[in-house]
């Protein structure tokens, strides 16, 4: 019985020929002995090698096995993107995805979104899949659509939001430790056309990082929605004081069920050098807060390795510790030589030197100078304390030249009123000693009834020694 002619390859699906004896893509056999890439890949425990596997645990050594989100590695033409559950977290509830997208007119677009479980609500995990997945379809949809990135961006975190809202209606009952609905934070970011767009809710956030950090300088382009920005804000606390409170990174914005007033925050700029854009979750910026800090920890060449600097970023935060679970995406953005089709944005970073004539403005506004203090009056020096006809002493003399006098001497210390002798002197007077007041004795030898009381037998001395007691 002659068999069938094969078309395609059974490994790799590639089209074969009517004479051809192995894949060309794979390399699978397609006659004679199965080689062991032929053969099926048998999942195997990586801590002791077997293959005897349970519901995510090894039946010989029971340690739990790897899941497939626990560390996730994905690039596209300009954008990479890495994921890892850390060391302290049993699993990565943070979610991303990466996409690329076409306007009408043939315009190119790079997206990536990054979301972050809030752990104290139930499912975190589900929470964070679902709002990166409807919001890449919302954004690859309205890009194709021409809507402009702005308009698109708000779209995407609605879509996001109401997917996850979705999930505390699902019918499914909260787990025992948490009873909150499902809800996680949001940051993406779209660049087209040397237009680059970021929306964001909560504190996952995106930096700006030039590759020239000597005439260009870092920026972080978003602002939390967390307890310690907002006493920043209202000019309650100072920014180092807020966020050494234990109730610094208390988001204060979500996407969920119970997320009330959602206000998604969207930003555009245009760059003006080439660098990358990184949009991370705390994770990631817990250990290098500051745009300049974290931009120290990021390759020289970002903008041609992006997949090799997200490794290198996470790898930095597991270095530290890895008490929460980390994502980074890494968009590399060349400046327009074209003019581009918008107008030019307010937001032109990153800043060049101030000697330029083409100093661009800030991302955020500076702070307006502070006026120098008023010159005070000459102060006039205290009168001197001492007695006439005594001489200061040069201390004396160096403060009042100062304008400063002695402290006061401290206060006295509570004692007993003092009395007179009669030879003039003060004598401190003694307190009276205290008197204990004892019950009467009665009679030797007599009770409490009035009856006497016989004496104890006496010890008779021993032989050869007094009497004992």
């Amino acid at each position: 019985m002659n068999m069938p002619q094969q078309t395609e390859c059974p490994n790799c699906a590639e089209p074969l020929g009517s004479q051809d004896a192995f894949c060309g893509a794979c390399g699978t056999s397609l006659t004679g002995p199965p080689t062991l890439r032929d053969l099926p890949v048998v999942p195997s425990c990586p801590h002791c090698g077997a293959t005897e596997l349970t519901d995510g645990r090894c039946r010989r050594c029971g340690q739990a096995q790897p899941r497939e989100r626990d560390h996730q590695e994905r690039e596209l033409t300009g954008v990479a993107a890495v994921s890892d559950r850390g060391l302290r977290h049993h699993r990565n509830e943070d979610a991303f995805t990466v996409a690329t997208a076409e306007g009408p007119a043939g315009t190119p677009a790079v997206l990536a979104v990054v979301c972050d479980g809030v752990s104290s609500s139930s499912r975190p995990d589900e929470a964070s899949a679902t709002a990166v997945t409807a919001a890449a379809d919302s954004l690859v949809a309205a890009l194709a659509a021409g809507r402009e990135p702005g308009q698109a961006m708000r779209e995407a975190i609605g879509a996001a939001n109401r997917a996850v809202t979705a999930l505390a209606h699902d019918g499914t009952a909260p787990d025992g430790r948490h009873s909150n609905a499902p809800a996680c934070t949001y940051v993406s970011a779209v660049s087209s056309g040397g237009l680059v767009t970021i929306g964001w809710v909560g504190d996952t956030r995106a930096y700006w990082i030039p590759d020239d950090r000597e005439s260009a300088e870092p920026y972080r382009l978003t602002e939390d929605d967390s307890w310690a920005a907002r006493m920043v804000a209202a000019n309650l606390m100072a920014e180092a004081e807020a966020y050494a409170d234990p109730r610094a990174h208390a988001i204060t914005g979500w996407l969920g069920a119970d997320a009330e007033d959602l206000d998604p925050h969207t930003v555009s700029f245009t760059p003006h050098v080439p660098g990358v854009l990184l949009i991370c979750t705390d994770g990631l910026w817990n250990y290098a807060e500051a745009a300049t800090d974290l931009a120290f920890f990021v390759r020289a060449d970002a903008r041609a390795e992006p997949l090799a600097t997200a490794q290198e970023l996470v790898r930095f935060a597991v270095e530290r510790g890895g008490h929460d679970n980390i994502t980074v995406a890494v968009l590399p953005i060349d400046p327009p030589t074209a003019p581009a089709a918008h107008d030019a944005t307010l937001l032109d970073v990153p800043l060049p030197r101030a000697a330029e004539p083409d100093a661009t403005v800030p991302l955020r506004p500076a702070a307006p100078p502070v006026a120098p203090p008023a010159l005070l009056p000459p102060h006039r020096p205290l009168p001197s304390r001492r007695r006439p006809g005594r001489a200061a002493r040069p201390g004396a003399r160096r403060r009042a030249r100062r304008g400063l006098t002695r402290p006061p001497p401290p206060p006295p210390r509570r004692r007993p009123a003092d009395r007179s002798s009669p030879h003039g002197r003060v004598v401190q007077a003694r307190r009276a000693p205290v008197r204990r007041h004892r019950r009467p004795c009665r009679a030797r030898g007599t009770g409490s009834s009035g009856r006497p009381v016989p004496e104890p037998p006496r010890a008779r001395a021993g032989p050869g020694g007094p009497p004992g007691r």
